[in-house]
């Protein structure tokens, strides 16, 4: 049994060296162009923009910067954009090719908005239509649920912004950003066997509840949407650990399964009533927490906590006759 997601997965750590190695110079000039204007766009959609909201929550906890998020086709049909206005847009996309994303890249192209796109594909339309070009060193990645672009395009994010940001321990985080590729590396062996069981115990399930605080909220999304949903095959919602208390307080009953991450942030006070909570309701709680898995800034929480759940969703998938890497209906469904 070797899925094309499993050598996918072998392939982040090396996926990320290559990426720095290569585009690091560049991330540094869009940086500076960041420190410039009023306004940061992101803009993605499926794994793509998780990252866009997990690094937004990474910074609204941590700085000042004026920064928002939208789906492709939110951003293109919204009326707030200004011609002429100081802001700067960075578009995140596997393919390079995704029409949503493509789209607003063009509209933000139109009013004179300095656009950035970040994509796998170095012939990809976002690639030859930014201003500025950010190619993720993956090759090519077919697994649906995405692993190494994911990776790359977070970490490039990360660089990027907290880089023009005035977070009090930037350059910590930064110099802890350089060292995700060899952390990655040992958890790809120390957290398979564990997440083995977990998706053994779990593969009978149908619906699985997501929650995060801060960032891990942009994992949660990841989680649930391309990860179990994609990759599984299984019915999953994606929350804010402080929004377990409105509708999903009414789902919560015995045996329903509930994933959470607790990373020791601030707002994980509320993460933890939420986690009370559910095992006092004798819910299946999985929990994940940062301290098990490495020693770095909290913020960069979703590169390490994805790796355990890769090898969560590739089993639960295998456990279900399903390849966590395949598709029924995407890439076949148009708008």
């Amino acid at each position: 049994m070797n899925y094309k997601m499993y050598d996918e997965m072998m392939e982040q750590p090396d996926s990320l060296r290559k990426t720095f190695e290569s585009e690091l110079s560049t991330m540094e000039e869009v940086s500076q162009l960041v420190k410039k204007v009023d306004k940061v766009y992101l803009v993605g959609c499926g794994s793509s923009i998780s990252t866009c909201y997990s690094v937004r929550d990474a910074l609204r906890m941590s700085t000042s910067m004026n920064i928002e998020v939208f789906s492709g086709y939110e951003f293109n049909y919204n009326k707030f954009l200004k011609k002429g206005e100081n802001s700067l847009a960075i578009f995140t996309s596997q393919s390079g090719e995704t029409a949503d994303t493509l789209s607003s890249l063009r509209r933000a192209n139109e009013y004179g908005i300095h656009t950035v796109s970040i994509s796998n594909e170095p012939d990809s339309s976002m690639i030859k239509e930014a201003k500025t070009p950010i190619i993720t060193r993956c090759e090519t990645e077919t697994a649906i649920l995405g692993t190494k672009t994911y990776v790359t395009q977070i970490a490039c994010l990360y660089q990027i912004l907290f880089a023009a940001s005035d977070y009090e321990n930037k350059y910590q985080l930064l110099a802890q950003l350089k060292e995700i590729p060899d952390i990655i590396e040992e958890l790809l062996k120390t957290t398979e066997e564990d997440n083995k069981k977990l998706a053994e115990e779990f593969k009978d399930e149908d619906i699985f509840y997501c929650l995060g605080s801060g960032p891990n909220f942009g994992l949660s999304f990841k989680l649930a949407m391309t990860m179990l949903m994609e990759g599984a095959i299984k019915h999953a919602c994606p929350l804010y650990s402080a929004e377990f208390r409105h509708g999903l307080i009414e789902r919560a009953e015995k045996d329903v399964p509930i994933i959470i991450f607790d990373s020791d942030f601030e707002s994980d006070e509320i993460t933890r009533k939420a986690i009370e909570f559910s095992k006092n309701l004798e819910l299946k709680t999985i929990i994940y927490n940062l301290s098990d898995y490495a020693d770095v800034d909290k913020l960069l929480s979703p590169l390490v906590y994805v790796v355990p759940l890769e090898w969560f969703v590739y089993y639960l998938a295998h456990f279900n006759g399903e390849d966590p890497g395949a598709t029924r209906h995407i890439g076949k469904v148009r708008y």
